[in-house]
């Protein structure tokens, strides 16, 4: 798209997008009623304390969620757990042949390898099946960070068949012209709204929850995905997520979290059912968000949680490992991110003593 097609075609802000898609909240017809019990195939723990806190809310800071750690040295590990087998260690070494009991634990172990290989393919071909009628639409907020999304928007092309809505607030960077230059190679996959309006967080006016608030109004899908820019597939990690939401779930995601017992902090936690679920990869039933989305959020730190708890209806974590990264975290300048994660941690916290 040449520069002057990019220009006239800018609104000049997010609110004067006008929006043409039905916007009622009535159940979407292919979607099941829930059944909790056969979400995400596993009820799980509800909570992982191996990850850090993600919002210490004396500070104000969100930390973002802690990863699990490396196990300690000699904690549950053995030195050499090979030589118990016969192995010395060394990768040329075969162990004994004429051992029949190695023998058979090797080809035991193949096998089980094999076989949950094999379950997990079946298992996303079973989803994409029963997906297979299910409209999905992925919105994302695009701020800048042009490389990051260029391989996002690429990565939901390769890997999924999900139509990709996308809101370039002011071309920050040249982010736009990007996401420009893909929505005219792949014109039957992307929808692009750009505005002049930069973002809030980078001393704009175009705020977090308004533009969500749009993409939402703008998709007509049944399930619609929130997706940050800074994360990428190498394969399919939407299917698990969409088919747990057709089997009953409100909302799925890559991330869950749970509150502490006083609501100070979240810890991540699934695979099953969970408290929360993080913004960045999220699947919900859109009628369900549209009035759930907290549009006053001006930051999006938090205001994924804001989202979770009050959303009605189970929130899970799939219990299958998701082909999903994260680039690199898209920060912004501390004083305004703990002003703003504040902000809206105290609407988490009102929700939390409500509940």
């Amino acid at each position: 798209m040449s520069e002057a097609a990019r220009q006239a075609s800018v609104w000049p802000t997010v609110r004067s997008i006008p929006v043409s898609a039905v916007t009622d909240a009535k159940p979407p017809g292919r979607l099941r009623p829930a059944r909790p019990e056969q979400v995400a195939g596993s009820s799980g723990t509800g909570r992982d304390t191996s990850g850090g806190p993600r919002i210490p809310a004396s500070k104000g800071a969100a930390t973002g969620v802690g990863t699990r750690g490396a196990r300690p040295a000699g904690v549950g590990a053995r030195a050499n757990p090979a030589a118990e087998l016969g192995f010395s260690g060394d990768p040329g070494q075969r162990g004994d042949p004429g051992d029949g009991m190695l023998h058979a634990q090797m080809v035991w172990d193949g096998t089980l390898a094999t076989n949950r290989l094999d379950e997990l393919g079946v298992s996303i071909e079973r989803q994409r099946v029963e997906t297979e009628g299910v409209t999905v639409g992925v919105g994302l907020l695009v701020d800048g960070w042009p490389a990051d999304v260029r391989a996002c928007v690429q990565s939901v092309i390769d890997h999924t068949t999900a139509h990709l809505l996308a809101i370039d607030l002011g071309n920050v960077d040249g982010a736009g012209d990007v996401l420009a230059d893909l929505a005219g190679r792949y014109q039957d996959r992307i929808s692009v709204w750009h505005v002049n309006e930069a973002p809030h967080w980078l001393g704009g006016t175009a705020t977090w929850g308004e533009s969500r608030a749009k993409l939402l109004m703008l998709d007509d899908s049944e399930v619609h995905v929130l997706m940050d820019t800074s994360v990428v597939m190498s394969g399919d990690a939407l299917t698990p997520l969409v088919a747990a939401v057709v089997e009953g779930a409100v909302a799925a995601g890559w991330k869950g979290a749970e509150p502490s017992a006083d609501g100070l902090q979240w810890f991540p936690a699934g695979p099953g059912k969970v408290r929360a679920l993080l913004g960045d990869l999220m699947a919900v039933r859109r009628s369900a968000a549209l009035g759930a989305l907290p549009e006053s959020a001006r930051y999006g730190l938090n205001a994924d949680l804001e989202l979770s708890l009050a959303l009605s209806g189970d929130l899970v974590v799939p219990d299958v490992h998701l082909p999903v990264r994260e680039l690199r975290q898209h920060d912004v300048a501390a004083g305004y991110r703990d002003h703003e994660s504040q902000r809206n941690y105290d609407g988490v916290l009102r929700m939390l003593g409500a509940s």
